[in-house]
């Protein structure tokens, strides 16, 4: 059995090796709101298509043909470089694809193009006090008052809502309408007058999250994405692009390699801990749990591009894996460095990769909360995936 990809795959790895050392080092590592060195690399990843490879040219994006071998490699060799791959966040990952599906032209016209860019930042509204897992009991209203919707409520839980240009937010147009069926889907400005944001700290010791309150905010009618009443199917879409992005095996293939080469450098008692029977075998099952989780996105690559397969099962556990993967690795990372990997915060001097480690340690564990958590995950796999009866309902009591 021939396993090559063949003489057009390997050049075009040797194309992209190149491109990384050539260009490599020029590759920014800021993660708060795009800088012009940031969104400079983006325009860079475009050009060259290693990002928004099969975004329409129309719209700012590569225009490639879909080609999941070519997407693999440029996984594999950004990862084995431990290079930036460019943008990621809700924006590139949630917001464009669903434009794509379900947007008008003009929507995708105006949107796509600088959030490729990182010219628009994006945040999403979702959450609320009183509707967490159970979404669609959220209350935020939006009243139409002639070409304008007027919008009062709160989202909380609203990642980068204090340096996002825009939200795309959930709200009750239909109140009397059963609570799947009343809600629109719509796109704001950040800096519209009413509305709020305070941050809120996480125990990764930052504000990751936000709480964002809205008084008679003032939208522009057309600034509706589907049709009115039917927000909660531009939801679907949108939240299957999330746990994708939350589970995204590119992005843990590159800590993997990260992780490799600490326990390469780390000892205990003069002995590398790559070389530790006991800490070798937690990086194996947790190197298994990657190259799995990789087989999966191909998998479900191959069927989206083919037009073949129900990839739905395949697609619901990328979240539930994904983020407790990350999880589990991020804690190894921690293990390796023993006592050292107790410290905390950037101004520690004994703490390696600007305490990285500890950083997504706690920022997954969170993940694995937010976005459906991982009961509510399996509940829907259990249900949707394979097919078994729902939980039953208690009567309510009075």
């Amino acid at each position: 059995m021939d396993l090559s990809y063949g003489p057009e795959y390997d050049a075009f790895r040797d194309e992209v090796r190149s491109f990384l050392t050539a260009r490599g080092a020029d590759a920014p590592q800021d993660r708060a709101k795009p800088s012009e060195n940031t969104r400079a690399w983006q325009r860079t990843l475009i050009e060259h298509g290693y990002a928004a490879r099969t975004i329409p040219k129309e719209y700012g994006g590569y225009g490639a043909e879909p080609d999941i071998l070519k997407s693999r490699i440029i996984a594999e060799e950004f990862a084995q470089a431990r290079v930036n791959r460019g943008l990621g966040g809700q924006g590139i990952a949630m917001l464009v694809p669903t434009l794509l599906e379900v947007g008008t032209e003009e929507q995708r016209q105006q949107f796509i193009p600088p959030t490729l860019t990182g010219e628009m930042t994006w945040c999403q509204g979702y959450s609320e006090p009183g509707a967490g897992s159970d979404l669609a009991s959220l209350r935020t209203s939006a009243v139409l008052d002639g070409d304008e919707w007027v919008i009062n409520g709160q989202k909380i839980w609203t990642s980068t809502a204090h340096i996002a240009d825009w939200m795309f937010a959930l709200v009750r147009t239909e109140p009397e309408a059963p609570k799947h069926q009343g809600i629109s889907f719509l796109l704001l400005r950040m800096d519209t007058p009413g509305i709020e944001v305070r941050p809120l700290v996480d125990m990764t010791g930052t504000a990751n999250f936000n709480e964002v309150f809205f008084t008679d905010v003032r939208v522009p009618k057309g600034q509706i994405v589907g049709n009115r009443g039917e927000g909660w199917q531009v939801a679907n879409a949108i939240l299957r692009h999330e746990r994708d992005s939350l589970g995204d095996p590119n992005a843990t293939l590159t800590r993997l390699n990260a992780l490799t080469e600490l326990m390469k450098t780390e000892t205990m008692g003069g002995q590398r801990l790559i070389d530790h029977p006991t800490y070798r075998d937690r990086l194996m099952r947790i190197q298994g749990r990657v190259m799995a989780m990789r087989f999966n996105d191909m998998r479900i690559l191959s069927s989206n591009i083919n037009k073949s397969g129900d990839t739905a099962l395949a697609r619901m556990v990328v979240k539930l894996q994904g983020t407790e993967l990350r999880h589990d690795l991020e804690a190894l990372g921690i293990d390796v460095m023993g006592e050292l990997g107790l410290g905390y915060g950037k101004d520690n001097p004994y703490v390696r990769d600007g305490g990285s480690w500890q950083f997504h340690y706690m920022f997954y564990l969170g993940l694995i909360i937010g976005g459906g958590t991982s009961q509510i995950q399996k509940n829907i796999i259990s249900e949707r995936g394979l097919g078994m009866p729902k939980e039953p309902k208690l009567p309510a009591t009075r």
